[in-house]
C-alpha cells in the first residue's frame, strides 16, 4: 500500500497546468443521428485522453466542452457563440452537414477556428475563410464516386426517395450532373407526398433499376426498405444509401437481413495502418462494437488540432493560419489541408472513400464494392 504524500511534498504531473478548453459539437439527442454522435464523441474523447496522457499541450490538459446540437442549426450557432465566450481555443466536431454549415458560418464571423470532423456539404461557408478546415470529403467528391459505382454496375435510370433538405437536394444535383454524360437520369420521389407502397408503384412507372434512400432513419427509410423488399415486382431493384445510414448498428437492428446489400459511402482506407489498427482496437473495446468511420474522424480531429496547438500555440489567429502548414499521420492516412477548386474552407483533399455494403451472408461484415 502506498503512503500518501505529506503536505510538504510537491506532487506534479505532466498536465498540471490550467486546462485548455476545446469546444465540441455533437448530435446526442433526437432528431439528431445520435448513434453517429456517440461514435464521433468516442473518437474525440479517446484523442483527448491520449494527448493528455502524453503531457497535454505545453503541460496543459485538453478539456472538451461538449455541446449537443440535436441536429439543429440554430443550436449549433448558439453553441459556437457560447463556446467562444468561454474562451475555447477552437471548436471541433459535428456530423450533420446543414448543422456544420451553420456552425462554420458563426465560427467564421466570430474569428474562432473550427475543425469540421464529419460533414460534407461543399459550400460549408458562403465565402472563402481561413478559420474553417475540414477532414471529411466534399459531397461532390464522395457522391461522384458513388455515381461512378452505379454506372459501373449498370444502373443508369435512378430514382431517389427524398425529403426537403439542402443536403439531399445537393446530393440529388450531384448525381444528376454526374450521371447525365453517361446517359443516366434521376427521378425524384417526394416522401412528403408518397407512402412506401406508393414508392413501389412509382418505381415501376419510372423504369428505374436503383432506388437511393435520401431520407431520414428510421422514418421514412425503414418502411421504404421493407416495402421494396417484400414487393415481388421489384426483386431486381438495387437499394442504395449514399449518405451512409447502413454503417451503424441501429440499421442492422431495425432491418436485419433486409438491410444488407444496400451500398453506402464510408470514409476508410482499404487497410488501416498501425495507428488506425491500434485506435480501432481501443475504440472497439470502448464502444463494445466495431467503430464506424465517424469515430476515426473524431480521433483524427484531435490529432490534427493537437499538432497545430503544439507547433503554433493557442492563439486563435495563429491556429487558423496554421491549417495549410500542418501534416499529421492520422488513423486513415496522412492528413494535410489545401484549397480544393471551388472550395471555401481548408480541406483534406485525400480523404479515403469507399462504397461498401453489409454482406447478406454475414450482416455484421462489410463488403468493399468500389473505392475513390
Amino acid at each position: 500500500m502506498s503512503t500518501p504524500p505529506t503536505p510538504t511534498t510537491a506532487v506534479t504531473s505532466p498536465t498540471d497546468g490550467a486546462p485548455l478548453p476545446i469546444g465540441a459539437l455533437v448530435p446526442l439527442s433526437r432528431p439528431g443521428w445520435t448513434e453517429a454522435g456517440r461514435q464521433l464523441l468516442a473518437g474525440l474523447e479517446l484523442g483527448v485522453r491520449e494527448v493528455n496522457d502524453a503531457g497535454g499541450i505545453a503541460g496543459r490538459p485538453l478539456e472538451l466542452l461538449v455541446r449537443d446540437t440535436a441536429a439543429d442549426p440554430h443550436k449549433a450557432a448558439a453553441a459556437v457563440e457560447e463556446l467562444a465566450g468561454l474562451g475555447v481555443a477552437a471548436v471541433v466536431g459535428e456530423y450533420h452537414s446543414v448543422v456544420a454549415r451553420s456552425a462554420a458560418g458563426r465560427a467564421d464571423a466570430l474569428n474562432v477556428p473550427y475543425l469540421c470532423s464529419s460533414s460534407v456539404l461543399d459550400a460549408l461557408t458562403d465565402q472563402p475563410t481561413d478559420w474553417v478546415a475540414r477532414l471529411s470529403p466534399p459531397q461532390s467528391r464522395g457522391w461522384r464516386t458513388y455515381a461512378d459505382f452505379l454506372v459501373g454496375a449498370g444502373h443508369h435510370r435512378i430514382a431517389v426517395a427524398t425529403q426537403p433538405s439542402v443536403y439531399w437536394a445537393s446530393g440529388t444535383r450531384i448525381l444528376r450532373e454526374h450521371l447525365a454524360p453517361h446517359g443516366g437520369s434521376v427521378r425524384e420521389l417526394d416522401m412528403s407526398a408518397l407512402t412506401p407502397d406508393a414508392v413501389c408503384d412509382a418505381l415501376l412507372d419510372t423504369g428505374a433499376t436503383a432506388l437511393l434512400l435520401l431520407a431520414g432513419i428510421p422514418d421514412p427509410v425503414v418502411p421504404i426498405v421493407r416495402a421494396v423488399r417484400r414487393d415481388k415486382r421489384l426483386g431486381e431493384i438495387l437499394l442504395g444509401a449514399p449518405a451512409g445510414q447502413p454503417e451503424f448498428a441501429a440499421w442492422a437492428a431495425l432491418l436485419g437481413d433486409d438491410g444488407t446489400a444496400i451500398p453506402f459511402l464510408r470514409y476508410l482506407p482499404e487497410r488501416l495502418g498501425p495507428l488506425g489498427t491500434r485506435v480501432e482496437a481501443v475504440l472497439r473495446a470502448q464502444l463494445g462494437a466495431a467503430p464506424s468511420f465517424v469515430a476515426f474522424e473524431g480521433y483524427d480531429t484531435v490529432a490534427v488540432l493537437a499538432q497545430v496547438l503544439r507547433g503554433h500555440g493557442v492563439d486563435r489567429a495563429r491556429i487558423a493560419a496554421a491549417w495549410p502548414h500542418v501534416t499529421v499521420d492520422g488513423t486513415r492516412g496522412q492528413i494535410a489541408f489545401s484549397r480544393t477548386p471551388g472550395g471555401t474552407v481548408w480541406q483534406w483533399a485525400r480523404t479515403p472513400i469507399q462504397v461498401v455494403d453489409r454482406d447478406p451472408a454475414r450482416p455484421d461484415h462489410f463488403r468493399v464494392l468500389a473505392s475513390g
